[in-house]
């Protein structure tokens, strides 16, 4: 089997912050009164996330064409550990185990079990994200990042477009538009590669790197180098927030030749009962 083909599923929203406008009842993690207050409400609900079940659906668009695909996830926030399952493929990764790689079963012939790292071009071909950024925890960074950049201009860009049931959740529908999404020169410092760029920046590394067909990889740029970068990571957001936990459900993001990705969380259960042997090989409904 030729591994490069090997198509694992992973999610990461790498959003600008939300704005809620405070127009609207509560939700029980919500004691704010005012969008940082509430910002710092969701930031809070993240924090307790321990643990986390669902059904995940991807819609990526890669050279032009969107690429879709459905997984379910068990994940454990700290220490982390990840189970995928894509029907007969499955992924496990466990932090500080396995010398930092995913134990990858193909679910095809040879039926070998394989040893990858995340970062590597065989679990990165043709994905947004890595399995590193798989859950909330990130998502609450971007978020804290977010709120330190736009301070006071947040009502500009975030806007409650009112509740909605989505999934049989009852959700706040936010949309996040920046009209001026545009796409400029950047001089590559000493060390930087695409994904530290991506990561100060607060931009998606797979658009920069697709943007920049000169690239072969996200480490091939050097000291002094011009690339291309957006200002922004994405044109407009669109969430749905999951009423009862804070959570965003759904993700839609936009650049300026449409879709670029979606994201939907289905049968999200937050803070189940994981058995520790759940994020070993030899689980009994695995098959590695």
């Amino acid at each position: 089997m030729n591994l490069k083909r090997f198509f694992l599923v992973v999610f990461f929203l790498p959003s600008l912050s939300i704005l809620l406008l405070t127009s609207f009842s509560l939700p029980k993690h919500t004691t704010g009164t005012n969008s940082l207050e509430m910002l710092n409400s969701i930031l809070k609900a993240i924090t307790e996330i321990k643990t986390m079940r669902y059904e995940l659906h991807r819609n990526e668009r890669v050279k032009g064409k969107m690429s879709y695909t459905e997984s379910k996830v068990k994940m454990q926030v700290s220490p982390r550990k990840l189970y995928i399952s894509l029907g007969a493929q499955e992924v496990l990764w466990v932090e500080g185990t396995n010398g930092g790689n995913a134990l990858v079963n193909p679910g095809s012939f040879p039926y070998v079990n394989v040893n990858l790292d995340p970062m590597g071009s065989i679990m990165r071909k043709n994905q947004h994200h890595t399995i590193h950024e798989l859950g909330m925890v990130y998502f609450g960074d971007i978020l804290k990042r977010g709120i330190k950049r736009y301070g006071t201009s947040l009502d500009k860009y975030f806007v409650l477009l009112g509740e909605e049931k989505y999934m049989d959740r009852a959700c706040y529908k936010l949309s996040i538009s920046f009209s001026d999404f545009a796409w400029g020169a950047y001089t590559v410092q000493k060390g930087e590669t695409v994904v530290t760029i991506a990561k100060k920046m607060n931009l998606s590394e797979f658009m920069i790197l697709e943007k920049n067909p000169t690239l072969d990889w996200y480490d091939d740029v050097k000291e002094g180098q011009v690339i291309q970068i957006p200002n922004v990571y994405a044109k407009t957001i669109l969430l749905m927030i999951d009423k009862e936990h804070m959570l965003p459900i759904s993700e839609k993001i936009f650049d300026d030749q449409g879709l670029f990705e979606s994201y939907e969380y289905h049968q999200l259960k937050v803070n189940p009962v994981i058995a520790p042997e759940e994020f070993t090989k030899d689980y009994k409904d695995y098959n590695f």
